[in-house]
């Protein structure tokens, strides 16, 4: 065999063998699309496969999140966060919002969801919402895991034993640490102490358990002035949240006969 046939055999086995391998890996890649295609049919007709593989897949995300940063992924978290941007409430309720946030040292971002639920819930409770914020100022500073030696709870101090049933529409009884619970179920109690008593001060008194006592410690007294301090701010007025101000204290009217009474839950 000469060297010129010997360059020529060799030429075509090489071309052969390469032609050979192409043809091979390109049936396997158009092996493994037809797969994928016939994989994605079947997801598609069984929704219920599709899912359980989403699951799995998501399950194992998260194990290797948790196992790369030690922190567990929630992706719920930002829709139980009790928090909003003062920014965008209307002027009244931005400006309590800041001021209430100066005098207690709060965070504005969980006040501001806490004044716009106040807002809402004076709006169909025909409270006035700076007075259940004032309520709530004198009665727990803003903290919603406040407890009494007697047994009121959270924000507004609701007796959560006495009014437990209020409680029943929210889950139950340890509701009554959920900020916006617990403002709502604060809010159908005082509203229900004044309607009853026919005027704020007397329905204040009942609401701090000193309906049958000779007074109630000052306690309607420092939620009427909180009530005025809050009133002058969400009407533009300048007061400062440091310091002691003379602010003259004047009772709302007695509540309209035949008020709603039932609060209903948004």
């Amino acid at each position: 065999m000469t060297a010129s046939r010997f360059v020529s055999s060799l030429r075509t086995f090489v071309t052969d063998v390469a032609q050979g391998f192409f043809d091979l890996i390109h049936n396997g890649f158009a092996l493994v699309g037809l797969l994928v295609i016939l994989a994605g049919l079947t997801l598609a007709a069984q929704p219920e496969m599709r899912q359980a593989g989403e699951h799995k897949l998501y399950g194992w995300l998260q194990q290797r999140h948790v196992a790369l940063t030690g922190l567990r992924v929630d992706g719920k978290t930002h829709t139980r966060a009790t928090a909003a941007d003062p920014k965008v409430l209307p002027k009244q309720q931005a400006a309590v919002t800041y001021w209430l946030s100066k005098k207690y040292r709060i965070a504005p971002e969980p006040l501001s969801a806490l004044v716009a639920e106040a807002y809402e819930i004076g709006h169909r409770t025909r409270l006035d919402p700076t007075l259940i914020l004032a309520v709530m100022a004198i009665e727990s500073s803003f903290n919603p895991f406040a407890q009494s030696h007697v047994g009121a709870q959270g924000l507004m101090q609701v007796m959560t034993d006495i009014h437990s049933e209020k409680y029943e529409h929210f889950g139950g009884k340890l509701a009554a640490f959920d900020p916006v619970t617990n403002l709502r179920v604060g809010a159908r109690v005082l509203q229900e102490y004044i309607h009853r008593t026919g005027s704020v001060e007397a329905g204040l008194r009942y609401y701090v358990g000193a309906a049958n006592l000779p007074n109630d410690g000052g306690y309607s007294a420092k939620v009427l002035a909180e009530h005025a301090r809050l009133s002058q701010v969400a009407h533009g007025r300048n007061v400062s949240p440091f310091g002691v101000q003379a602010i003259p204290v004047k009772a709302p009217d007695k509540p309209k006969t035949g008020e709603a009474l039932a609060l209903i839950s948004s």
